[in-house]
């Protein structure tokens, strides 16, 4: 059977997720479709979404005016980098006023936290899943889990990668950007479903 994955398609890196998710699944030997979501009908039959980087507040108002929020939170597998990992948190460290969320991941997400575009930055990092170069454009921190949520990856104390599974529900959130230069979360994400 055909998997369906849908990429939030309003910003972010779109065509690198797709890339590398099609990348995956020809590794893994999956039989998958990927597809570009932008209207609430895309969602229909998805097994997984993956929200890319971009401007969380805009992209949740952009979701909100397609009103997509509730059949998102409804697909089985959410992949969610840097902003797309702020839409799964269910808190915003020092919230401001209107920001929203998909509020699905037991984590606290501090927006920005390693500052500013100028200071974005690469990096090497050991995993669960491997060495991997990691990319952090404006990157979200994530300042706390909870009991349910396993990291997969750190950057000295903080956590930058981790998964959360209740039941048939699976959520995977990075602070970087990996569709810039590996498919192993991908990988991953395919696997979990």
């Amino acid at each position: 059977m055909r998997m369906e994955i849908g990429v939030l398609a309003f910003q972010g890196s779109v065509i690198e997720h797709i890339s590398a998710t099609k990348d995956a699944a020809r590794r893994l030997g999956i039989d998958c479709h990927v597809a570009e979501v932008r209207i609430l009908e895309d969602l229909n039959g998805l097994q997984g979404l993956i929200i890319p980087g971009g401007e969380s507040t805009t992209m949740y108002k952009l979701c909100e005016r397609e009103g997509m929020l509730d059949a998102m939170r409804g697909v089985p597998a959410l992949f969610g980098t840097c902003a797309g990992a702020i839409m799964l948190a269910k808190r915003i460290h020092k919230e401001e006023a209107g920001q929203k969320t998909l509020a699905l991941m037991d984590m606290e997400i501090d927006r920005n936290a390693y500052g500013t575009q100028s200071e974005s930055f690469e990096d090497e990092l050991d995993t669960e899943l491997g060495r991997v170069k990691a990319v952090f454009i404006r990157a979200p921190k994530i300042k706390s889990v909870g009991p349910g949520v396993h990291a997969l990856a750190k950057r000295g104390d903080d956590i930058v990668a981790c998964e959360q599974r209740t039941g048939s529900r699976f959520l995977l959130a990075t602070c970087f950007h990996p569709e810039l230069s590996t498919a192993l979360f991908h990988e991953h994400f395919l696997k979990s479903l």
